[in-house]
């Protein structure tokens, strides 16, 4: 499989694959595709791990896209402005994601859900209780809202983090929610209440425009229901 991912604030990668090659997608993931490639609907894995991808984000069913009797074409766009970025997954080298993230990949890639086991998350974080795992073998393409930054880890090295710009992490990094220290600071800062710290070792990438913060930025303008 060779791709190529075009445009800034709107982007697409667009997936050139040889007879026979396959790319696993959400539902409504496709943008166009040569005549050739042919669409089957799975629930790859069966109910649990269907309803499981649910919990994480993704959809209940997948589709499959083959490239039948020929090299094949098949183009996944973004749905916000933002960024896609690639990445190759292989045993030991596991990743992390925000839920929604994954837009397509390939065949050996698996999508599953990851419960952080620190319960103050999920209640205190926002995002970040439950988010995607990817695994398996091969390159996914994941989907960020705004421009994505990418930091390198040392062991032991943190990072602070407002939790809805966590685009994704390194498996081998440790995500925990710490309390913004100071009652005024909590009060009068306008940052909220806590903040999200990722430990390395591992990559850690950063998104500049969650989708939460858009929204909260237009609900002014919006017309009421009144």
């Amino acid at each position: 499989m060779r791709y190529e991912i075009k445009g800034e604030t709107l982007p697409v990668v667009i997936c050139h694959l040889d007879p026979g090659e396959q790319m696993l997608t959400e539902g409504g993931g496709m943008s166009w595709m040569s005549p050739n490639m042919q669409m089957q609907t799975t629930s790859s894995g069966g109910v649990g791990k269907a309803l499981g991808r649910m919990f994480a984000g993704e959809k209940l069913f997948q589709n499959i896209y083959t490239a039948q009797g020929g090299p094949g074409m098949i183009a996944f766009a973004s749905s916000f402005p933002g960024s896609i970025k690639a990445f190759q997954v292989s045993p030991g080298n596991e990743m992390i994601c925000q839920k929604g993230v994954f837009l397509a990949g390939e065949m050996g890639v698996q999508l599953s859900v990851f419960l952080n086991k620190k319960i103050g998350t999920g209640f205190f974080g926002g995002e970040g209780f439950v988010m995607q795992r990817l695994s398996g073998n091969g390159i996914f393409f994941g989907e960020f809202d705004g421009h994505i930054v990418e930091y390198a880890l040392a062991a032991g090295q943190q990072i602070i983090v407002d939790t809805g710009h966590l685009a994704a992490m390194s498996a081998t990094c440790r995500m925990e929610i710490q309390s913004v220290p100071g009652m005024k600071n909590k009060l009068l800062g306008g940052e909220g209440l806590f903040n999200t710290v990722i430990t390395g070792p591992g990559h850690v990438w950063l998104q500049t425009m969650p989708l939460a913060n858009v929204a909260g930025v237009l609900r002014p303008y919006m017309p009421s229901g009144n």
